[in-house]
């Protein structure tokens, strides 16, 4: 009986910071079902254990959604909280945010919704004064306080217990969809401290998002419920279609988009998408928003705070701003990678890299600083972001609707015809051009810190501010020159024609566009964030223009060029190899390099192949028929070797250092007192992927992309030549390119 014929444990799992094999795990999980599928015929027990089997991928989506709803909702009420403590409490109950208490107050009134006695502010509690400039000194740094606590609370956290919580996720994200093992990324430990140190890190006022790591959480909580399922938890390509979903879930809950998370998982950061997985994901982010709609976070039954409605139409004429706004986000998402990208270089290189706590804290100074004295830059984001994309009706107190009114002006109160600006909106608008510089500066040095951070807001911010800028400008030359020609046809006086919070929203599409290049999934979002499908067409045309703007200027979006600078073994499917080398060129062994390390099929003993193992760290070896011939039998994994070798000292009677090993059926035939030999041909793949010595690599290239492999080995006429490996491929790319081939390591 050979011991092997018994599976082992760990056969078949991965060493940390290894890439899987795509084709091994996908023929064990046939193998596994065909195995189901043949003994769910012989018994009544074994066909409902094969109905559970086939349930377990739905029980799993229907538990990531559950799960990543609950911690989107309860990631929103914490925030909303913690973001209004900077500047006052509620005396009735602390834990009301500034809107509840004014909520439950009997004594609010309508015009001074946002005063109401049971709110009071630092300076109101603390010295009993509202006005004055004692009053405002105070509330200042109570505001500079609580956001310095935050932050610090937050990166300590962080780089205490889970130094993988920190950034935004999707790059490492990426790179593990595509088949690469990062241990600990998508563990409890990063689940529990990043839910908890996203609502510090938004809450102290940095310009960050939470969207982003929304996604991350979402896949820890994936990786959470598949590790509960052999299905999932025993093969790596399996789980990683379950991790797809859960992107899809991330971003249902960041911006209550259910589709455009769908699309997003597949544009954006998906690797291998089949069809089963679409249908999936579709069903996990349905009950991720279905959770959050009942949590209700915002108390106004919608999924996210910066939901609009519009009520007038778009003109053919408008379509050139949009454009321009188009332009816009792609100059600033080249500008923003460039600098980020150097930055963050600047940091892994030089000895800043080394006090993480020391600049979250700086930064936060700084920001908290800058941000008070503006009324823009104070607020949340998001609550910036929602003023920004709001139609001015009757009833706003925004400082951007101070228009001044017709007094005989008796139309329908929903339908108000544009007006002239008054002071307030002129005052609005130099406060939005210094928000948006210091929002386009302090980005820049905000995102890669040691913190979670997400990049969608801020971009999102920064798109908003100069559209709204934009949309007024354009509503006042309307009104105020109304029988230009481009108006004449469609703004007549009195009309209602310009919507400058539909110029936000094509800004703010535009500048996220540029930053992470996606198109379709970023126009679903922005649809069905504001339910407007008449404004598709503005929203496709900022899309497409930011990232033909972006692209003239280099392909990479955000996230690939931090997997880029982060050295992550990704293979991208959007790059392009128009080389004309062959895979001779790039195989290993080299000209004057060592011959290849390889197994033969019936000569070698345990002691030859552990010493092998000893010397080299390959992740695994060719095994020929004999040293002379070179003729490939299988390739055989390092990882199983070992675990083989170790498993039959243990199990298996008479196996010694010089036991003969054997990848043949039958044994070989040996002298009559030596030891008894050990049988491996179980471990071995049979079929390992091969391509002749002239084999261009274009085609080897498109291989290991879309078959995900690990290895491919090179032959010539049957004969082992040698070996290519992803990272050859990656280094050989980046030397094609001009850069370093060393960078493609992992840091």
């Amino acid at each position: 009986m050979d011991f092997l014929d018994e599976p082992f444990p760990d056969v078949g799992t991965y060493e940390d910071f290894h890439t899987i094999d795509w084709l091994r795990e996908k023929s064990r999980d046939t193998d596994r079902h065909r195995k189901i599928t043949s003994k769910s015929k012989e018994s009544i027990w074994e066909f409902i254990k094969s109905l559970l089997d086939a349930w377990s991928g739905w029980v799993v989506m229907l538990l990531i959604g559950l799960l990543a709803g609950t911690l989107a909702g309860v990631i929103d009420l914490a925030v909303d909280w913690m973001t209004d403590l900077k500047e006052g409490v509620c005396l009735s109950a602390f834990w009301y945010s500034h809107e509840q208490c004014c909520w439950t107050s009997n004594e609010t009134t309508f015009e001074d919704r946002d005063k109401c006695p049971l709110w009071q502010k630092w300076s109101e509690l603390l010295v009993n004064q509202s006005e004055g400039a004692s009053a405002y000194i105070l509330n200042y740094l109570m505001y500079i306080l609580w956001a310095l606590l935050f932050a610090f609370l937050a990166v300590s956290l962080v780089r205490v217990f889970a130094p993988y919580a920190c950034g935004s996720g999707i790059p490492e994200i990426k790179t593990i969809l595509s088949g690469f093992i990062i241990r600990g990324y998508l563990g409890k430990w990063t689940l529990l401290i990043k839910t908890v140190t996203l609502v510090l890190v938004v809450s102290s006022g940095l310009s960050l998002g939470k969207e982003g790591p929304l996604v991350h959480v979402a896949c820890c909580c994936g990786n959470f419920f598949s590790s509960l399922f052999s299905k999932y938890s025993k093969n790596e390509g399996k789980r990683r279609e379950v991790l797809s979903a859960a992107a899809a879930a991330g971003v249902s809950v960041a911006f209550g988009a259910p589709i455009g998370g769908v699309l997003f998982s597949l544009e954006e950061v998906s690797y291998y998408f089949p069809l089963k997985t679409l249908w999936r994901s579709f069903f996990a982010a349905l009950v991720a928003a279905f959770t959050l709609r009942s949590i209700n976070p915002f108390g106004n039954s919608r999924l996210v705070l910066f939901y609009v409605e519009y009520h007038t139409p778009w003109y053919m004429a408008e379509l050139f701003p949009f454009i321009l706004l188009g332009v816009f986000g792609g100059l600033w998402g080249t500008l923003f990678t460039r600098c980020n990208i150097a930055w963050c270089r600047r940091r892994k290189t030089t000895r800043l890299g080394k006090y993480p706590v020391l600049e979250v804290i700086v930064v936060t100074a700084i920001t908290a600083i800058i941000a008070y004295p503006n009324p823009y830059t104070r607020q949340s984001t998001s609550e910036l972001i929602s003023e920004l994309f709001n139609d001015c009706g009757a009833l706003e107190s925004s400082q951007l609707c101070d228009y001044i009114n017709d007094p005989n002006m008796t139309r329908p109160v929903d339908d108000i015809p544009d007006r002239p600006a008054g002071v307030g909106v002129y005052t609005a608008m130099w406060q939005l051009a210094l928000a948006l510089i210091f929002k386009i500066v302090i980005t820049i040095f905000t995102f890669g810190m040691k913190i979670p951070s997400g990049l969608f807001i801020p971009s999102m911010a920064v798109g908003a501010m100069a559209g709204r800028m934009v949309g007024i400008g354009v509503e006042q030359l309307a009104y105020h020159h109304h029988d230009w020609i481009i108006f004449r046809n469609w703004c007549r006086p009195g009309a209602d024609c310009v919507t400058p919070g539909l110029y936000a929203m094509v800004g703010a599409a535009a500048c996220l566009g540029g930053v992470t290049r996606m198109t379709v999934s970023l126009v679903v979002i922005m649809f069905e964030l504001t339910g407007g499908l008449e404004y598709i067409v503005p929203l496709m045309a900022a899309a497409v223009t930011s990232k033909w703007v972006a692209d003239a200027f280099g392909k990479e979006g955000i996230y690939e060029a931090h997997i880029h600078l982060n050295g992550y073994p990704f293979l991208d499917v959007k790059d392009e190899f128009t080389h004309r080398t062959l895979a001779t060129d790039v195989m290993r062994p080299r000209r004057g390099e060592p011959p290849l390390s390889v197994l033969t099929q019936d000569s070698m003993t345990v002691e030859d192949v552990e010493t092998l193992i000893k010397e080299t760290d390959y992740n695994g070896f060719p095994v020929v028929v004999s040293r002379d011939s070179e003729r490939l039998i299988g390739f055989a994994q390092r990882r199983e070797l070992i675990l083989a070798i170790k498993n039959a000292r243990q199990r298996q009677e008479g196996i010694v250092s010089n036991s003969i090993m054997y990848f043949t059926e039958e044994p070989p035939e040996l002298p009559a007192n030596s030891p008894h030999p050990l049988k491996l041909r179980r471990i071995l793949n049979l079929s390992p992927f091969t391509v002749t010595d002239h084999t261009p690599m274009e085609t080897v290239v498109d291989i290991f992309r879309k078959l995900g492999l690990r290895q491919c080995l090179v032959t010539r006429s049957g004969r082992l030549l040698g070996i290519i490996t992803k990272k050859d491929v990656l280094r050989h790319m980046a030397q094609m390119a001009n850069q370093d081939p060393e960078s493609i390591m992992f840091n």
